[in-house]
């Protein structure tokens, strides 16, 4: 029983940094419609410039903010330059446009910081001796993670429920016409959502630096699992995308610990296969009035 906590508390916080990730995901689709395949490259370039900040001398938390920034720019240009001309257009020429965003800030990164793998430092706020629960024991990082996505998730509940921005990007989204009838600014909610988007992105890019060496194909694989609990908890659920990372990160654990490290990917994606079969909008993702 001890093992199974252990396992469990591990899986959490593994599943954390799939939430965060996922939550990028979750706000630009539910901001604009748009699945960005190019996020986890767009969260390695800003965690590149946030390495880059540091090595000037920075200190933590005011390149922190000042990466936020920097992404949030990045963010609204790229949907004013490259996916505003296309939003009439079929949805497969935004998709193709992500892939190849994908592909130019994997080679962007590559040519300015090249290929060698790079230390990344954790926050203050999370070093610390491990925390104990029961049998459980935690490191500090895993919790700063887990606190994290859980303080986005809530803003971003908060954003889209209770304030006026929020409801004019989701109304932007879903009709874009009738927005405008009623005096929204579509094109500045549609660059606002690609903004925060990548402001979340920048944020998983620089909790998952320490982890992992920063290279730029760090996100590659992040960017896969992100996905994956997005769809699980639904692609227009904040909520969602928590859950979903979170049950990720718990049965891939799972899987590798009782089951075999070499198929607990498999098992993974097996069990969001069957919860898709069951509910195709996720866990708590919402059926559109009038579809199929």
């Amino acid at each position: 029983m001890a093992e199974l906590i252990q396992q469990v508390a591990t899986g959490l916080s593994t599943g954390s940094l799939y939430a965060i990730f996922a939550l990028a995901l979750v706000l630009i689709y539910r901001s604009t419609r748009v699945v960005n395949f190019s996020q986890g490259q767009m969260a390695m370039f800003t965690t590149f410039v946030a390495w880059s900040l540091l090595n000037w001398g920075l200190h933590f938390w005011f390149a922190f903010f000042l990466t936020l920034l920097i992404a949030g720019v990045m963010g609204a240009l790229v949907e004013k330059a490259l996916m505003r001309p296309v939003e009439n257009a079929p949805s497969l020429n935004a998709v193709i446009l992500t892939l190849g965003l994908l592909t130019l800030f994997g080679g962007l990164a590559l040519r300015i910081w090249a290929g060698e793998p790079k230390t990344f430092p954790s926050p203050g706020v999370f070093e610390g001796a491990p925390l104990t629960l029961g049998p459980a024991t935690i490191s500090r990082p895993n919790i700063g993670v887990f606190c994290t996505s859980v303080l986005i998730m809530v803003a971003i509940y908060m954003l889209f429920n209770y304030t006026k921005v929020g409801l004019a990007m989701r109304g932007a989204a879903q009709n874009r016409v009738a927005s405008q009838l009623v005096g929204v600014r579509v094109g500045r909610m549609l660059a606002l959502g690609w903004a925060l988007s990548a402001m979340v992105g920048a944020v998983a890019g620089m909790l998952l630096a320490p982890t992992l060496y920063l290279s730029p194909s760090m996100m590659m694989g992040v960017l896969l699992f992100g996905f994956a609990a997005a769809v699980l908890g639904g692609l227009d659920s904040p909520l969602g995308a928590i859950v979903g990372g979170l049950v990720l990160g718990v049965t891939q654990n799972l899987a590798g610990t009782y089951i075999g490290s070499d198929i607990d990917i498999a098992v993974a994606f097996l069990a969001i296969i069957l919860v898709l079969i069951v509910r195709p909008t996720g866990l708590f993702g919402k059926q559109a009035i009038g579809s199929d």
